[in-house]
């Protein structure tokens, strides 16, 4: 997988799949085409970060400093983000996929994230895996506190994302 290229050693994981009645191309086009505040629910946790709410496609979230790591097309995409996620802003730090290995800047942590699609037999796995890196045991001890409080929330935001596309890549 290519989040192993970028991140093979975590501390925190979140890992979300959902099977597609549709070809691998068919999802991964869906992947790429579907607005993440499609969902009410997204809409309503985003609105709750200040984020926004309108016109979100994955790579729209450069918006938000998540970079496009990877990409294997029809089979896996990967997004990563850098900063201290456990603050008000974030303080995020600007990478991208030539920078984000090296990143080790105490006081920070790192974080990939990808949808990987596996086809057979007429239908499509898409699984989502978030995974966190910590650069310091300061920071592990922070994002743990925050991650407790805000894992629920990040669990339902990827399955909503995973509905949408489910529902857009079966109409194609």
């Amino acid at each position: 997988m290519l989040i192993d290229l970028f991140l093979p050693e975590y501390d925190f994981t979140e890992t979300h799949d959902l099977k597609i009645r549709a070809t691998a191309e068919n999802v991964f086009r869906a992947l790429n085409a579907v607005d993440l505040c499609e969902s009410a629910v997204v809409r309503w946790l985003f609105r709750l970060r200040g984020l926004p709410t309108r016109g979100m496609t994955l790579r729209e979230m450069q918006r938000l400093r998540f970079e496009v790591l990877g990409e294997s097309e029809n089979r896996e995409l990967v997004l990563g983000l850098a900063g201290r996620f456990w603050t008000i802003n974030g303080d995020l730090r600007k990478i991208n996929s030539q920078n984000f290995r090296e990143f080790n800047e105490k006081g920070f942590a790192k974080a990939a994230w990808n949808f990987l699609l596996d086809e057979a037999e007429g239908e499509t796995c898409l699984t989502t895996e978030t995974r966190v890196k910590c650069l310091d045991a300061e920071s592990r001890k922070k994002f743990g506190f925050y991650w407790t409080l805000i894992q629920p929330f990040s669990a339902l935001i990827r399955k909503e994302i995973l509905k949408a596309i489910k529902q857009r890549a079966e109409k194609f």
